[in-house]
């Protein structure tokens, strides 16, 4: 039993007349009843009556009309999604991310994801950027949010967002009446700081630009992640330097800044092996990411305002 005996059958079966079947099917007469001939001797059943000029199911024909299109509509269905998988609009993809990078960027990109490769099962794994780069070397990631990409011939990276760092503070400090905090304002002041192994990304650039304005803050804590150092803001145990994006967590009892320093930012970038094998990772970065828009811009430097 052929797919083109199914399709011939359904075709007389729905029209009840062999002239209509075969110019639907845009073939002659003689051919199309050699192909329902075949089906019948393959099934060893009879399928039609034809009495004259007129046709009719029988009871095996009415029961294989209906199971044939579902048939037909399932190989149709399958070729698609073949043509779709070879294309990466349909298939699996892992994207990786830091924990940042969830409080805007990756929901963004998911929810369009969702719109233009709706059949592309997307699973989401985070995790710190030094891991980020190394499970992408190992072919464990398809594509990654990171800060921070190896130096390696087999990976590509793209800008995807710079944002400021901006001043956390606790409700009531005296800094909130400004607009605007110099970072001079945090000389000597209580400062959470980022951890130096897992948040080295946050951490270094931090540090850096309080070492090029030569101030020094009193470091009393530190923290791997964003939303831990907020809420230790919160409790009061001094003032931290954030990504914008950190608004997005609503802390009661903590406002948020300026500073007033050129060039305080943190980047995040796109990044994927070179020689990527799932097809997927194309469509990915075209229709999701915007490829053709992304900047290959440089790391910025800190320098004082």
């Amino acid at each position: 039993m052929e797919l083109r005996q199914l399709e011939c059958f359904v075709a007389v079966a729905e029209e009840l007349h062999f002239g209509r079947a075969a110019a639907r099917l845009r073939m002659t007469q003689p051919p199309l009843s050699r192909q329902i001939q075949l089906l019948e001797q393959d099934l060893g059943v009879t399928l039609l009556e034809r009495h004259s000029r007129v046709v009719r199911l029988t009871a095996a024909g009415q029961r294989l009309l209906r199971d044939a299109r579902h048939l037909l509509d399932y190989s149709a269905r399958a070729a698609l999604a073949a043509r779709r998988a070879a294309h990466g609009e349909a298939g699996h993809l892992t994207l990786g991310y830091t924990a940042v990078a969830a409080y805007r960027l990756m929901p963004a990109m998911l929810m369009r994801a969702q719109r233009v490769l709706p059949d592309v099962n997307i699973q989401l794994r985070e995790m710190v950027s030094s891991d980020l780069g190394r499970l992408l070397l190992a072919g464990e990631l398809d594509v990654a949010l990171t800060r921070h990409v190896p130096m390696h011939q087999g990976l590509e990276k793209r800008l995807m967002e710079r944002e400021a760092l901006i001043l956390a503070l606790p409700a009531g400090s005296p800094l909130c009446a400004m607009d605007t905090v110099p970072l001079r304002a945090l000389h000597q002041q209580p400062l959470i700081l980022y951890s130096p192994g897992d948040s080295r990304y946050f951490h270094d650039r931090i540090v850096g630009a309080m070492g090029l304005a030569n101030i020094a803050p009193r470091y009393v804590q530190r923290a791997s992640q964003t939303h831990t150092l907020v809420a230790l803001v919160r409790a009061g145990l001094g003032y931290g330097i954030v990504p914008d994006s950190a608004r997005e967590l609503h802390f009661e009892g903590v406002e948020y800044r300026p500073i007033a320093q050129k060039n305080l930012y943190a980047d995040i970038y796109l990044a994927w092996r070179q020689q990527a094998d799932n097809p997927t990772v194309e469509a990915f970065l075209d229709r999701v990411a915007g490829r053709d828009a992304m900047t290959d811009a440089p790391d910025v430097t800190l320098d004082e305002a």
